[in-house]
């Protein structure tokens, strides 16, 4: 029996259904998180077959097929102001501090405090405090929910593109059977 493909996924991704019907149609299947920092890492070493990695990565030496498109959203305590409305602008955090980096490099013109490096989690925990915001993809602020945090969606921010990455040396049958599930193929379609 050969090994399980296995598959990463970045925080907030969501493989279950194409998981399934790979293992339906492909045989075992382990899936393995990875941190957005690490996400080219298991594929480029050959410890993982393919990620479902938050673009843009190196494409060097890589294929990368575009999926879907996430939405930045602003996390914010339930008591914060920005909840009244259904979204904000960058212009509505302008004043605010955000407690992580966001991921285009926007930043509010409001002095920023020097915040020490956290998780996303401990960064959620500290928006749950009433100190800051912070903007993540709509997935990721799904996974962090808890009922003293909500979240608007950022009308002016770039959204964020989730892609399937694998390495052009590594393209065997299983590769090839997993991008024709994420594709919509039938598992009798003649390109697997």
């Amino acid at each position: 029996m050969s090994a399980p493909f296995r598959l990463g996924f970045v925080t907030g991704a969501t493989p279950d259904k194409w998981a399934r019907v790979f293992r339906e149609r492909g045989g075992p299947l382990e899936l393995v998180p990875v941190a957005e920092d690490e996400q080219e890492q298991g594929v480029r070493e050959g410890s993982l077959d393919m990620v479902l990695a938050r673009l843009p990565v190196d494409r060097d030496g890589l294929h990368c097929i575009p999926l879907y498109e996430e939405r930045p959203v602003a996390v914010m305590g339930v008591e914060h102001v920005a909840t009244v409305v259904e979204e904000v602008s960058t212009e509505d955090l302008d004043q605010e501090q955000l407690v992580l980096p966001e991921r285009s490099g926007w930043r509010p013109a409001a002095e920023q405090l020097a915040w020490p490096p956290m998780s996303v989690k401990d960064a959620v925990e500290t928006v749950a405090a009433g100190t800051g915001v912070l903007v993540v993809p709509m997935s990721v602020a799904r996974l962090h929910h808890r009922k003293d945090v909500t979240f608007r969606p950022v009308t002016d921010l770039p959204t964020t593109t989730v892609g399937l990455v694998w390495r052009t040396d590594h393209d065997d049958d299983r590769v090839q059977t997993f991008i024709g599930v994420v594709r919509g193929r039938t598992a009798n379609s003649s390109r697997r």
